[in-house]
């Protein structure tokens, strides 16, 4: 049986937003970013035609333009990013055990390219967002019409608490007035792996493997992977969250909140008995205190030698596992309290973003 695993890149990889720490390189870039991103979170939310989560990366390239930041910037950027702990082990463990690893990433080109290239995985292995900023600065007639949205952006972000304030104008200056300057529409200028693409990428690595649904494990935590995540999860595959937010953790079947991402091997060495797997995620639900007080007391059905060893080695704080399928409202409230916390200790700045 083929085996395969698709993890989206930024949170379950590399903490870094890597779109984000582009956008803060401009004076208030930061702000800009967060008003867009969350004007994303509408829009995908109400399902508005022709839009996908993780759209933002379209949306912020006429700013980035404006400010003339380069490909070479991103790059600069990217280089800075971490891994998330333990990612560089698991994969190297997943591929040593004949799995096959994708990264499914919203994220540009350049930071998809970079992060996967450090943890291993080749490029021809990797959906990502293709970027070319020096060929969009031609299209754009009249730089001042986006100067003002700019400031006009930044007057918005008071508003986040209250999104809907946000919708309007910033579909004013997006689909009416940006248009006017040559640049025409902005979600066709850049195509981003978000959403829907992100399930259509699934879909082609598993006819190129010859291989169903059923066959994989998607990995992710946010708004742009929920698509996926659902879509594994009912055509009998394994949907995992990792340090997700509240878009992604009811698609998924099981959660997974942790300081590193290595724990996630117990999943996948079960991956061939599903009942084995639930079953072990529920021992970890109900016992997870007592393994907490004695890691030896774990059964080696629900551990690995080399994941004891790491436990008792690294004082780590224990993983925190959750079946989801049969989550009730309070358990789904308790869930997302626990990942948002591990979410901010792993992800900072970037856990706040949709």
């Amino acid at each position: 049986m083929t085996h395969i695993i698709c993890f989206d890149l930024e949170g379950p990889l590399s903490p870094q937003d890597n779109a984000y720490e582009v956008m803060s390189l401009v004076e208030n870039g930061d702000k800009i970013f967060e008003v867009i991103s969350k004007y994303d979170d509408m829009l995908a939310l109400e399902n508005r035609e022709g839009y996908e989560a993780g759209d933002t990366l379209a949306l912020i390239v006429p700013f980035l333009v404006l400010h003339d930041i380069s490909e070479e910037d991103i790059t600069r950027v990217s280089k800075k990013a971490k891994i998330v702990d333990g990612a560089k082990y698991l994969i190297s463990k997943l591929k040593s055990e004949g799995w096959k690893a994708y990264i499914i990433s919203t994220s540009y080109e350049q930071h998809a390219y970079n992060i996967g290239g450090g943890l291993g995985v080749p490029k021809e292995n990797i959906a990502c967002t293709r970027l070319s900023l020096s060929d969009l600065r031609d299209e754009i007639d009249d730089l001042s019409v986006i100067e003002k949205a700019e400031k006009d952006v930044l007057k918005l972000h008071e508003h986040l608490e209250r999104p809907e304030r946000i919708v309007h104008p910033l579909d004013k200056f997006f689909f009416e007035e940006l248009p006017e300057t040559g640049y025409g529409n902005v979600l066709e200028k850049v195509y981003v792996i978000g959403g829907a693409k992100k399930v259509a990428a699934v879909h082609r690595i598993a006819e190129a493997n010859d291989a169903s649904l059923s066959d994989i494990m998607v990995v992710g935590d946010s708004i742009t992977d929920y698509k996926m995540l659902k879509d594994v999860k009912e055509n009998g595959g394994v949907a995992v969250v990792f340090n997700g937010n509240e878009y992604a953790i009811p698609h998924a079947s099981i959660g997974l909140a942790s300081l590193d991402i290595r724990f996630l091997h117990l999943l996948t060495k079960h991956f061939d008995r599903r009942d084995l797997m639930f079953e072990m995620v529920k021992s970890w639900e109900t016992k997870r205190s007592d393994f907490e007080k004695d890691p030896t007391s774990i059964p080696e059905d629900a551990i690995t030698p080399e994941l004891r060893r790491f436990l008792l080695e690294s004082r780590i704080e224990m993983p925190y596992f959750g079946y989801l399928d049969d989550a009730d409202e309070k358990k789904m409230s308790k869930i997302i309290e626990i990942h948002k916390r591990f979410r901010a200790l792993v992800r900072g700045a970037a856990a706040k973003l949709g």
